[in-house]
Order: C-alpha cells, then sequence, then structure tokens
C-alpha cells in the first residue's frame, strides 16, 4: 500500500539527530546484491498478491463505512438534532506494517478508529459498535479487549485480521482531512487515547524521516524475515517487535541515505555490534511538548535510566519502544548482531550467500538444559485468555533467574509457543538454559531455582479473569527429552548433516581454542578414550582468578552450575567449557565477553583512543547516550575503512544525557506487561509465602553449599537426569557420578529437606 504524500526525498538533506556516516552511492556490486535479495524475499512468499491487497482495501473502506454508521447511530441516540447527527463523523487510520507497507501474506491490520468527544469508548465503542460488529455476517472471531494497556477490539472481517484501537479526541466533528501528527491533537485526551494514537503517529513520523522509503521497505522485511529467523522477533518474550525493527532500519537509512538495500543491511549488522547500549536510538531530537505528558528522559524519569536497550519513538511523547529487553535478551540479539555482521562480509568475499544470512536458529540444538512452561484451559476461550496472561508474565521469569543466579544462569525464551495436537486446549513456552560463558567449572555446585519458580507460578495465579481448569506447569527437560510436537510434523529430526554457518564456527572456534590452550594457560583433564561416561575436566586458572576478584565472590558459583528441578534431588556433573570456546550462536568467547561487558557495566568495549581517555578502564554506572548536534560527513573512500566507521559510529553516540545500567532486581520491578496491569487478584497469604511483595532479594536462589567445600553454589533443581549447563556444540561424554534416582513427574516442588540431600549428593 501506497503512503499518500510521502514519496522518495534523496535530495540530500539531513535526516536525524546527526549527520550521516556516509553520502556514498551504490556499486555495481550493491545493485546485484540487491536484486538478488530482492528476488529471494519475494521467493520466500513476503509480498502479498495483488487479489489480497485488493481485498484489504475493500476490507478497510467497508469498515470506514461501517464506523461512520456507527457514529451516526449514537449521535442520534444521544438525541443531536439531524444537521448534528448528518455532521458525525468518525475515521480509519492504519498503522504497523500494514501503514510502513512491509506487511506479508496473511499478516493483521492495525487500524485505529478516531471518534468525536461524545463518543465513549466503554459504552459505544465496546458496546454499540462491538454489538453491530457481532450482527455482521462478514464478521468472525469477534474478541474485544477492554482492559488492556491499549485496548482493542480483535476480529476478522472477510477473512482479514483486525486489531481496531479506538481514539475519542475532544473534537465535536471529525473532519475528513483529519492530521493526527499534529501535537494538538492530543489536547484534552486520556491516556488511553494518547497510546492508541501513538502507534499511527509513529508510524507516520517514521516514514517521514526515512530519505527513501522504498529502500527503507526492502531494508525492513529483510531485518523482519531475518529476525523471526533466528527466533529475536518478538516484544513480549523480550526481544524487539515490529516498531522496534523499523526504527532501528530507519535510523540506518538516516545514517546511510544513498545506500541500496544490500549496503543497509550489511551496515545494519556492522553498526549495532558496535553500538554501545544502553546509549539510545533515536530518529529525532526528543521534544518536551507543551501538554506536560512524560516522555523518555532518564536525568528526570528514575525508570528510564535502567532501560538495556533504549529505542526511542520519535513522535511525542516520545518513549521507549523497548522496555521489555533483559540482559539475557540483549545479550542473544548482541551475539546475532555480530554472526549478522560476520556473514556479510563473508558475502562480500563471496564465501556466503543471502541463504547463509537466513539460516534459522536450531532453538532445540543450541542448549542442553530447557525449562518447559505448559499451561492448559477448558475450553478454547478460556485458553486463548489465559495465554495471553501467561505470555505477557513469562518476561518476569526470565528478570527472576536473572537477578537471583546473579546472572551466571543465561536464559534464552522462545519467541513463540507449540501445540500438541493430542492435548486440546494446552500449550507449551520453552526457554533454553546455560551456564554464563567463560567462567570456569567446579564441581557440586547447583542452580537453586525452585522458589524462583513458584515466585513465578505465585505470580500467574493471581489472574483476575482465572477460571477453574486454568492450569500451569514449569518443567526441566533436557534436549534429549524435548517432546516431539515442537518439530515440524511432529517427528524429531537425526543430527544435522548439514553444515551450517553455525556449526562451522563452533568448529573453527574449537579448533583455534584447542591450538592456542597452552598460551592461555589452560590446564586439561584427557578423557582416557573409553566412553566410560568420565567427564573431562577442564580448569581455567586465569577465568578462576579474575571470578575471585569479582563482587559475585560470596554469592554466585564460580563454576558451571548442576541442574536441579523437582523432587528428588540428582546431581549434576560438571562437563565444563573452555574460555574461549563458542557459544551456542556460534559466536567466539570474545564476542560473548563483549555481550557480558554490556550487561555488567553499560559498555561495550571499543578499541578507540577517546573511550578509553575518557573511561579511564572504569565503570561509574552511567553513560553519555545522546548524540551531539554537531555533524560530521565521511566521505566515500573513507566510509570504506571499517576504523573509520566505527569512529564515526563512536562520535555518534556522544553526547549530554546520562543512562544508569539497569540491574536485575531493580529490571524486575520496573515494567510489567501494561497490557494485563489491571487483571491481577489479591490471594493472601499462601503456605509458601510466595506473595512477591514480601520475597526478600536473596529468596528466589538459595544457596547450597557444595561438598568439595568451595563455597556457596546455587542450584536448579531436577529429577531426572545428570547434564551441565553448557552449549550443544560441547559434547564430552557424561555419567551419572551418584546413585540411580527414580524417574519421577517432572514437576518443580519446593522440597526443602531435599537441598541438603542435593550438597551430599554432589561429591
Amino acid at each position: 500500500m501506497g503512503s499518500p504524500g510521502l514519496g522518495n526525498r534523496n535530495s540530500g538533506q539531513k535526516l536525524g539527530i546527526t549527520e550521516p556516516i556516509s553520502l556514498g552511492g551504490p556499486t555495481d556490486y550493491d545493485v546485484i546484491k540487491t536484486r538478488e535479495l530482492e528476488k529471494y524475499l519475494q521467493n520466500v512468499g513476503l509480498y502479498e498478491s495483488q487479489e489480497e491487497a485488493v481485498s484489504r482495501e475493500e476490507v478497510l473502506g467497508r469498515l470506514d463505512q461501517i464506523v461512520k454508521n456507527w457514529i451516526k447511530a449514537i449521535s442520534r441516540a444521544r438525541g443531536l438534532n439531524e444537521q448534528l447527527v448528518q455532521e458525525a463523523n468518525a475515521k480509519i487510520f492504519t498503522f504497523g506494517s500494514y501503514r510502513l507497507g512491509v506487511h506479508g501474506p496473511g499478516a493483521d491490520i492495525d487500524t485505529l478508529c478516531v471518534g468525536p468527544r461524545h463518543a465513549t469508548r466503554e459504552e459505544d465503542f465496546f458496546g454499540e459498535l462491538h454489538k453491530m460488529l457481532s450482527e455482521m455476517p462478514e464478521v468472525s472471531e469477534l474478541h474485544p479487549v477492554p482492559d488492556a494497556h491499549v485496548p482493542v477490539m480483535k476480529f476478522k472481517f472477510k477473512g482479514v485480521s483486525i486489531d481496531l484501537l479506538y481514539a475519542k479526541l475532544s473534537l465535536w466533528v471529525i473532519p475528513e482531512d483529519l492530521d493526527i501528527s499534529q501535537d494538538s491533537i492530543l489536547q484534552n485526551t486520556d491516556e488511553q487515547t494518547v497510546r492508541s494514537l501513538n502507534g499511527c503517529r509513529v508510524t507516520d513520523q517514521i516514514l517521514r524521516l526515512v530519505p527513501n522509503i522504498q529502500n527503507f521497505r526492502t531494508t525492513l522485511r529483510c531485518m523482519r524475515f531475518w529476525a523471526k529467523r533466528r527466533g529475536v522477533y518478538s516484544n513480549v518474550a523480550g526481544f524487539l517487535g515490529g516498531i522496534n525493527w523499523a526504527l532501528l532500519v530507519a535510523r540506518i537509512c538516516q545514517l546511510y541515505p544513498n545506500a541500496l538495500p544490500n549496503m543497509l543491511v550489511s551496515r545494519f549488522f556492522r553498526v549495532y555490534t558496535q553500538w554501545r547500549w544502553p546509549n539510545p536510538v533515536m530518529l529525532c531530537a526528543i521534544e518536551e511538548g507543551s501538554l506536560g505528558l512524560q516522555v523518555w528522559d532518564p536525568r528526570k524519569n528514575p525508570k528510564d535510566r535502567y532501560h538495556l536497550m533504549p529505542i526511542i519513538t520519535p513522535a511525542y511523547p516520545s518513549m521507549n519502544s523497548s522496555y521489555n529487553v533483559s540482559s539475557s535478551t540483549l545479550r542473544i540479539m548482541t551475539d546475532e548482531f555480530q554472526r549478522g555482521s560476520e556473514i556479510c562480509e563473508a558475502m562480500e568475499a563471496n564465501k556466503a550467500d543471502w541463504d547463509t544470512l537466513f539460516e534459522p536458529h536450531a532453538f532445540f540444538e543450541a542448549y542442553k538444559n530447557y525449562l518447559q512452561i505448559d499451561i492448559s484451559a477448558e475450553n478454547a476461550d478460556d485458553l486463548r485468555k489465559w495465554k495471553g496472561w501467561v505470555e505477557s508474565r513469562l518476561r518476569q521469569l526470565t528478570l527472576k533467574i536473572e537477578r537471583y543466579t546473579y546472572n551466571m544462569l543465561q536464559c534464552h525464551p522462545h519467541p513463540g509457543d507449540f501445540q500438541d495436537r493430542s492435548r486440546p486446549f494446552h500449550c507449551s513456552y520453552f526457554m533454553g538454559l546455560q551456564r554464563k560463558q567463560g567462567v570456569p567449572v567446579n564441581e557440586g555446585e547447583q542452580f537453586d531455582i525452585r522458589l524462583t519458580v513458584e515466585e513465578f507460578k505465585h505470580s500467574v495465579n493471581v489472574y483476575t479473569l482465572w477460571k477453574p481448569g486454568m492450569e500451569i506447569r514449569v518443567t526441566h527437560v533436557k534436549r534429549r527429552n524435548i517432546p516431539n510436537f515442537v518439530f515440524p510434523g511432529g517427528i524429531r529430526p537425526l543430527r544435522p548433516s548439514k553444515v551450517t554457518w553455525d556449526s562451522r564456527r563452533v568448529l573453527d572456534t574449537k579448533a583455534s581454542g584447542h591450538a592456542g590452550s597452552d598460551k592461555q594457560g589452560e590446564v586439561k583433564g584427557v578423557a582416557d578414550g573409553q566412553d566410560d561416561g568420565k567427564k573431562r575436566k577442564r580448569v581455567d586458572d586465569n577465568a578462576d582468578a579474575q571470578l575471585r576478584n569479582t563482587k559475585y565472590v560470596n554469592a554466585v558459583p564460580s563454576s558451571s552450575p548442576e541442574v536441579h528441578v523437582g523432587s528428588p534431588v540428582s546431581a549434576v556433573s560438571s562437563c565444563s567449557t573452555k574460555g574461549d570456546h563458542s557459544n551456542a550462536t556460534g559466536l567466539t568467547e570474545p564476542t560473548r565477553e563483549k555481550a557480558e561487558n554490556n550487561m555488567t557495566n553499560g559498555l561495550i568495549s571499543s578499541r578507540s583512543v577517546e573511550e578509553l581517555s575518557s573511561h579511564n578502564g572504569e565503570v561509574d554506572g552511567s553513560l553519555r547516550c545522546v548524540p551531539s548536534n554537531k555533524g560530521f560527513i565521511v566521505t566515500a573512500d573513507a566510509s570504506s575503512s571499517k576504523e573509520a566507521e566505527k569512529l564515526a559510529i563512536e562520535k555518534i553516540m556522544s553526547g549530554p544525557y546520562v543512562s544508569h545500567q539497569a540491574f536485575p532486581q531493580e529490571l524486575e520491578e520496573l515494567e510489567d506487561d501494561l497490557e494485563f496491569r489491571n487483571q491481577v487478584r489479591f490471594v493472601g497469604n499462601t503456605n509458601s509465602g510466595l506473595v512477591e511483595s514480601s520475597m526478600p532479594d536473596s529468596a528466589g536462589a538459595a544457596l547450597v553449599p557444595s561438598s568439595n567445600g568451595a563455597g556457596p553454589s546455587t542450584s536448579l533443581l531436577a529429577s531426572w537426569g545428570i547434564e551441565e549447563l553448557e552449549p550443544v556444540e560441547l559434547t564430552a561424554s557424561i555419567s551419572i557420578p551418584s546413585a540411580p534416582v527414580v524417574q519421577r513427574k517432572p514437576l518443580i516442588r519446593l522440597n526443602f529437606t531435599s537441598l541438603g540431600k542435593a550438597s551430599d549428593k554432589s561429591g
């Protein structure tokens, strides 16, 4: 769908808060690779057919006529005279992927109904309009959500999915040529209206702030597809959603205004690999406005200081669109940016292609340990409501685990859910678990997240719309026990025979790790050559010494954890990772360490002299994070130098704002999913004492003394096999050093007596 009044503006004017990094135009290589990319995106089915496009336009036209009839009906019911009834008007606007022009076949359409001041949201929109829609044969699956943070009515019209919001303006009459981009439109409106208008205002502003709309759209289609293939497309899971990716791409378009999509994709990965989060990404300066609405400003708003990956919306009131990001999901996305950058460099050397970039992430091969969250209800309607509520709380489980294990246990939430067709009204979510990379291994150390899980389940069970049959279970499963229904066709694949980019990186990193082990001062325990189940030991003395100097020395384990979930408790053998092994995404350990520095210090290390001198090797808990207005232009020749680009990127991130790095315990209380914040019921005291407000900071991860006297540890209580948290590429055989444990139903339970048993069995 076109954008009226918004054509391609490649006139060279400045867009954004800094000058471009490069004004260089495309090379012959860029033209060829861009054509390849466009063909690739078409072949994978990202573009809708002409028939579907026409059908969507017809549906939108019909919907616009429906709301016009609706507003006249309620105006007449209000007793207005016939002239006012005829003047009464409502209007439909679109936003999101459809308005941006990057939607695919079958995608829903985000729409906004704008009505006059006498048309209320509760009685008229969710009352009368809902009734009108329910009586229409073209409408199906009608589902109002009036209590959401942004109230919405969901339905299908002639098979086209519609999300319809409502904004009640202070105007008596809505003009047909209404311009909702003007800030004055927000005067005397309620919070729900401001939030409902925000989507349209942000979308339109993005299109105004990019130099070439067609190049922006192609690049955004590419990045959305890439993010979905790599498992990092989901706002609710703590990754990034559609608007976040649009803002990131738009900023790259501003920095390289004359580049074609091929170069924009490459520079996307290059820029955001070097980006020092939590420096914010902004398309324009933040305006205070005259209406008194709160805007994102870490200098004034304490909560804003703890956002890990701020991506700021360009329309007033500016806000952080990515507050859901956690340290774990930021680490994962940082790794993926690095991977993308490496592949783009390989493509330039003809050592990779677009297929390589878009290789799907093998989530169920990437980890050895997972959490499985099963939910069920008695009917489809209950499951839909229960599912929405649980999804809104899953991010809290990630945050709690990070908080109570001091980021030693890292979580990778899968962005989607899975359904077992043999079980009606049931679905499952999964989280990959692994020990923090680069931490040395000691025996007998465990992560105990039983209390954390119970606290999470308690926060879920306070749902105000809870009904009998709405249940949730959290279990620990190993990779080999992942249920078959998560795989395509319900068939578990054999070990992958195809060599992928990730697998090659794993092998290359292993080879380089073995070759350089002597230089790194590692002492390896060599297996005896028999598959007798004895683990291989690798002790990294340097990492161990460094860990003893950290603030975690008295609070967290200094090694790979044992995994326990439930009762009875079984010990987990420790199969260590070398400090320079690649991680589950195929990246080398220095890259992982860079991401970890990002999480713990709020900075990604830079080799520039300017940054080294300004920070002097110290971490003060704050960053400068708003770019200055001093312009710079790197010539086309200089932009070919990565070092020149790096210095340009550093320049972009210098500025007066200050943002503080968030710590897990602070993050967990910052932003609940606001869509469901009014759907919490008070339960009162529980037998386990797991009321969230009463939980001390240290209660979530009980410390378990290790049998080897190495100090306290945390354990994740498991009821079955014995296996260490480690990436998939570490294939050393693992045996069970403790007595056999009877298989039991793998439910996570509180079992304080088993804490001592865990210590006894660890030796």
